[in-house]
């Protein structure tokens, strides 16, 4: 495996499916434009329906399809962003509120919390792999990406 830095910003990404896994390696440049670097391929063993039956095939599968990446892109892959999919993956959205007092601004705890507050109602035969607050809700105003620092009414 190589091991020498031939890229300032590599980025690989890693589609595991049923039927092929697929590792890709693309170099950002200061245009904000990606070059592709890299890919790798191989048939996957070792899931059905996107479900792993039998890990050690996978990790064979996927490891096959990451060092063919290495090899085109001439660097040593040591973290890749992972798609899966699958009927047992699924999106939820979920709610939560929280009180911020009056004449307060909203900190980085409150966001916490209230984060916090929407996993409560999350069924307890699921799993969070990922949360992306879509929103927030400040004294009625919808539709804020980020609320720290607002203030509270």
């Amino acid at each position: 495996m190589p091991s020498r830095t031939k890229y300032n910003n590599l980025t690989v990404g890693l589609d595991i499916g049923t039927t092929k896994i697929c590792a890709i390696a693309v170099e950002s440049d200061s245009k904000e434009t990606l070059n592709v670097v890299g890919v790798g391929t191989a048939k996957s063993e070792g899931l059905r329906k996107g479900v792993v039956v039998n890990i050690e095939k996978t990790v064979k599968s996927i490891k096959k399809a990451v060092e063919e990446c290495e090899l085109m892109c001439g660097e040593q892959i040591n973290s890749v962003y992972a798609g899966i999919a699958g009927h047992h993956i699924r999106g939820q959205n979920s709610r939560g509120m929280v009180t911020v007092y009056h004449n307060r601004t909203v900190t980085e705890e409150d966001i916490r919390r209230v984060i916090d507050a929407a996993q409560v109602l999350i069924p307890n035969d699921r799993e969070v792999l990922h949360i992306l607050p879509s929103e927030f809700i400040v004294d009625d105003q919808d539709g804020v990406q980020n609320p720290l620092g607002m203030a509270a009414a």
